[in-house]
């Protein structure tokens, strides 16, 4: 049965995603094999420094040597590695890619915002959608949040906007890209009553569980406005007790949680719908995709 994986270098983790392809009567599915998630921050270099430094490149070899070495007991057949935000906007990116390269025998391909907002689509299940319908896609992640908006079955427009958790609690966020999302989503909306918003990434995921949410439920207004004022009053200790919190995620879920709503309040709905997927879901499909049309042109 055959494996393929995606890795996503991220700004606040590496992830790891691998699945069984199945088909069935000409249709495929995915099937989760196995999901590594590494706390890594390389966004913390990045966006402070404009450089990747080499204890960071040191550990992400590792990372990734770790990776190959689980993939070959996998039997893994195909993968693909996409950089986000935090290379991106690394003044030394093709130095680290290089170095990564001579390192490890892994290639990594650099991806801009839109092309990871399109992909980041391509992990949800848009054949399921209603078409009379509107479905709003938001995912926040380390450096980035992509916006993806999915109209009449298949019409998409997708951006990327320079605002994520790791930037927000370094404090190198401008509150003018606040103004820029809150524009661009009004005049892409356009207040539309069929409106459907999705929520990806791994911080509204424990965001699901943190509001008892159940899964398959959409996560109401009420209650993330609820948790996001009762962290506000809690230091970091007191988040990670109470919650089961990592380190890496009782600092980032607040500004997380300061997008969510900011998107909510601009959308106009009071729930989001948490299909649990985000970038390395849409990376395996777009993996399968490719080599299905390169056997078939």
């Amino acid at each position: 049965m055959k494996k393929i994986a995606a890795i996503d270098i991220g700004s606040n983790a590496v992830r790891m995603l691998i699945c069984y392809v199945l088909i069935n009567k000409n249709e495929s599915f995915f099937q989760k094999n196995q999901y590594i998630r590494l706390p890594l921050r390389l966004g913390e270099d990045s966006f402070k420094t404009g450089y990747i430094s080499d204890d960071k490149i040191n550990t992400l070899s590792n990372a990734l040597l770790s990776f190959k070495y689980t993939m070959k007991v996998h039997e893994v057949e195909h993968y693909q590695i996409y950089a986000t935000s935090a290379l991106r906007d690394s003044k030394n990116s093709n130095d680290v890619i290089k170095q990564i390269y001579d390192i490890t025998g892994m290639k990594i391909k650099l991806i801009d915002g839109l092309k990871e907002a399109k992909v980041i689509a391509m992990g949800n299940p848009i054949e399921k959608l209603d078409f009379d319908k509107t479905y709003l896609y938001v995912d926040v992640g380390g450096g980035s949040t992509e916006y993806s908006i999915v109209r009449r079955g298949d019409d998409k427009k997708s951006k990327s906007f320079n605002i994520g958790t790791v930037r927000l609690i370094n404090n190198l966020v401008d509150d003018l890209v606040f103004d820029e999302i809150k524009e661009w989503l009004n005049e892409n909306i356009e207040n539309d009553s069929k409106l459907k918003v999705f929520a990806t990434g791994g911080n509204i995921n424990k965001i699901q569980d943190m509001t008892s949410t159940k899964s398959g439920k959409p996560v109401s207004y009420l209650s993330i406005k609820n948790l996001y004022n009762n962290l506000l009053e809690k230091d970091m200790t007191d988040r990670m007790i109470k919650y089961n919190l990592n380190a890496d995620r009782a600092d980032v879920i607040i500004p997380a949680l300061k997008i969510f709503i900011s998107t909510m309040d601009w959308a106009n709905t009071n729930k989001l719908f948490v299909p649990k997927v985000g970038l390395v879901d849409g990376m395996i499909s777009e993996i399968h995709s490719s080599k299905l049309n390169k056997l078939n042109p």
